[in-house]
């Protein structure tokens, strides 16, 4: 088999005990997990076969070519757009339910015969969701819902807002036949019991991300990891990379690992980010480029071919790249050898 000179290494037991952590600070509530983006890219199918082992039942999508392919899985899936007139051929996807968010789509719902769903509600966040005052006009009645879910718009903060939006959510509770609620997303289940309802929808935490401080040590899952391309002397006053961002002090030893920007290693790194050989530290030289990074291997026994990890825990490599937890995961790119350990 033809490997990629870039992996991404995946601590599969990293994954569970984040998940079984969460499910433990959530109480009485169901714990499920946010799988769109692919996983928050590191490959939605593994994640889910690890989480359902773990006892995981509610997973959450974010179109319906993400369900589709996670349908044989057996697992419930919900799928947080809705249902577009485009997407009603899908839309009956067995273990699949839409998150209803508009009018529109609750009547194509309705017009196709209806069937068990989900429904966004727009609490404060004015993003997708119908609004309570549509609640007690009527919309919903008639309707098989599942779960009446909103969403924070700053749970990662100590903002007004969450108290307002939960209760707003409290509001609603006995004007539905919803059998669940929903609010708390992976900040949510830090705030507290009264956000968690019957069902929490973590993400980023799942994978290692820390929204909020109450969350500290949840475990790293992804390390990305590239192999040496070249060994190289450059020469006190030369310098590395484009715009020469960087020039050698003294004559220092380079690696040139096969990543860069295209992979998701973005260019906030120039210059801040590093890699590892096993403990040592190799600092990156000057820029990231597409392809490629620089690393200071001076310290360290490297040769051509050797595999060098990305120090890349998420809340540290967010506050040294400038980049959200987020877009770390979900910029992972195509080339990574996605490898569970």
């Amino acid at each position: 088999m033809n490997r990629s000179p870039c992996r991404l290494s995946l601590d599969a037991a990293a994954l569970v005990d984040n998940w079984r952590r969460l499910a433990a600070m959530s109480g009485a509530a169901a714990c499920g997990a946010a799988v769109k983006a692919d996983g928050y890219g590191l490959g939605a199918r593994e994640v889910v076969r690890r989480l359902a082992d773990a006892g995981c039942r509610d997973f959450f999508v974010a179109t319906w070519a993400e369900a589709r392919a996670l349908v044989d899985t057996g697992v419930s899936i919900s799928v947080l757009h809705g249902v577009r007139a485009d997407d009603m051929a899908l839309a009956r996807l067995r273990n699949a339910r839409p998150v209803l968010n508009t009018a529109r789509q609750i009547q194509r719902w309705r017009d196709a015969g209806g069937g068990l769903c989900d429904v966004m509600v727009d609490t404060g966040m004015n993003r997708l969701g119908v609004s309570p005052a549509d609640i007690a006009d009527g919309l919903l009645e008639g309707l098989r819902i599942d779960t009446l879910m909103s969403h924070l718009a700053s749970g990662d903060e100590d903002s007004p807002l969450n108290e307002q939006q939960r209760a707003r959510v409290v509001a609603l509770a006995g004007t539905t036949e919803a059998q669940r609620m929903s609010l708390a997303n992976s900040a949510g289940i830090a705030l507290g019991a009264d956000y968690r309802f019957d069902l929490v929808r973590p993400g980023i935490a799942l994978y290692g991300g820390v929204p909020r401080a109450e969350l500290a040590g949840m475990r790293q899952v992804a390390t990305p990891e590239a192999q040496v391309l070249q060994r190289r002397r450059v020469a006190a006053g030369e310098s590395v990379g484009y715009n020469a961002t960087w020039t050698a002090q003294t004559d220092t030893e380079v690696a040139i690992l096969n990543l860069g920007y295209a992979d998701g290693y973005w260019c906030g790194f120039s210059g801040k980010g590093a890699a590892r050989a096993g403990a040592t530290r190799l600092p990156v030289l000057g820029r990231v480029s597409m392809d490629l990074i620089a690393v200071d291997c001076g310290a360290a026994d490297v040769a051509e071919g050797d595999w060098l990890a990305l120090d890349y825990a998420l809340p540290e490599a967010s506050a040294i790249s400038g980049m959200s937890q987020y877009e770390l995961l979900t910029g992972l790119g195509a080339r990574f050898d996605r490898i569970w350990r």
